[in-house]
């Protein structure tokens, strides 16, 4: 690529933030992709309850592994140089399962899929933050948020026409996120590195204090504060949401008896209501308004599981959590922690961080998916007030905790002068 195309593409961030976000676009659809996708192949491969447990679990703890590893070597080795690569392990995955021909290459796609996926995540928001412009930071993470549901909105559209086609039809859904992922790769060989990444790489070879950015070294720093904060902050919010990913059409037809396209249908609603919760979140997450309108976002999502679990669990209470935890969990959720992880950490540490909140956030989800259908069977109500708890302890990590953190970078620019990792290691050790 010329040094003049470089400029451009520098010079347009948005377009480094849809080219890098597309990371959330192939994680929403490689998570609907395989719980579509394992139910179609299901009769051809004879897969029974226990394999198709097993290939949703292995999603999920890859992800969560790929998330640390990936996010470890986005510090260390550089943006662009990981998220090509997770690109390619992306693509082969995806083609293992377009032309799987036994359930062992099943289980290889799933296991490339789901690490690629995850090691993607934290690198990709790291680079969209570093290229963002002065005050559009939040913003442009939020973004990425927008191209999840993307993701998940682009599979559902080709689950309706290819749902009936059986083994076909999974092939088809896996054959969606090879192509996505070729051109991806492709249009990522036209991004230059993070221009900030790439300064504080030179700092820290011309002071010799590569090892600053060391595993070690971010946990005895004050930079482990924010580490937990985030960490549980992501966990406890994201409960609700995976729960509601999961179960809700579980709810609508075995608990209140709807039918399958009664609750298509309301989640097609409720998923338009979270777009307009990621465009508030947008106007909002770099304005002196985040912090009341994430309060007023918490109190939406509260009242969202106060209805069913005091009003009872019928299609029109479930409706009315749908829409609103729709519209409250858009703003103070998952797009809230991507802000507060852009900031809270230098850029030595920022993709290492995120790797590490990301994959404790997904194994905690899938420790409390193992459970949660035995809750709803014991007692509905149970499930609604702990989404409550849960909801609200988010909130008071969020205000009374990750608000009140000083950020680790000045908000003036993103590009000015930062501290160096020399600086960093004299504040680490005062502070261990």
């Amino acid at each position: 690529m010329t040094p003049n195309a470089r400029e451009t593409t520098a010079k347009n961030p948005w377009w480094t933030a849809t080219i890098a976000g597309m990371a959330s676009y192939l994680d929403a659809a490689a998570i609907v992709s395989t719980g579509m996708g394992m139910v179609l192949f299901e009769k051809e491969f004879d897969l029974g309850p226990a394999a198709l447990g097993q290939l949703s679990a292995l999603l999920t703890v890859m992800i969560a592994i790929g998330a640390l590893v990936g996010g470890r070597l986005g510090d260390k080795y550089g943006r662009r140089k990981v998220f090509s690569t997770t690109m390619g392990i992306f693509a082969a995955g995806a083609l293992a399962l377009v032309f799987a021909t036994a359930p062992w290459m099943l289980f290889l796609g799933i296991i490339l899929l789901g690490f690629a996926a995850g090691a993607d995540l934290p690198v990709s928001m790291a680079m969209i933050a570093e290229t963002a412009p002065p005050g559009k930071k939040g913003k442009m993470i939020t973004f990425s948020h927008i191209l999840w549901m993307v993701g998940v909105l682009a599979v559902q559209l080709i689950g309706i026409i290819v749902g009936e086609m059986g083994t076909t039809g999974g092939r088809i859904l896996f054959g969606h996120l090879l192509v996505m992922s070729l051109i991806v790769l492709v249009l990522r060989a036209g991004l230059p590195e993070s221009p900030e990444w790439a300064t504080s790489r030179t700092r820290a070879e011309n002071s010799d204090t590569i090892a600053m950015s060391s595993l070690k070294t971010l946990f005895h720093s004050s930079y482990v504060v924010p580490l937990i904060a985030t960490g549980l902050f992501y966990a406890i919010a994201n409960v609700a949401a995976n729960t509601n990913g999961q179960f809700s059409t579980y709810l609508y037809v075995n608990v209140a008896g709807a039918s399958v396209t009664t609750a298509s249908t309301i989640g097609l609603i409720a998923f338009g209501c979270s777009f307009l919760g990621l465009l508030a979140t947008m106007k909002f997450a770099d304005t002196r308004w985040r912090m009341p309108v994430f309060i007023a976002a918490t109190a939406v999502s509260t009242i969202a599981f106060l209805v069913p679990a005091i009003m009872g669990t019928t299609t029109p209470t479930l409706a009315i959590m749908a829409v609103l935890y729709s519209l409250g969990g858009a703003v103070a959720g998952e797009p809230m922690y991507k802000v507060w992880s852009q900031e809270l950490f230098p850029t030595i540490y920022r993709s290492t961080a995120q790797g590490i909140t990301i994959g404790f956030t997904r194994v905690v989800a899938a420790a409390i998916a193992l459970f949660t259908p035995a809750i709803i069977n014991g007692g509905v109500q149970v499930l609604f007030i702990f989404l409550v708890t849960t909801t609200l302890a988010s909130c008071l990590i969020g205000v009374l905790w990750l608000a009140k953190l000083s950020k680790a970078e000045p908000s003036t620019s993103d590009h000015e002068q930062e501290s160096t990792p020399a600086t960093d290691a004299r504040e680490s050790m005062t502070m261990a």
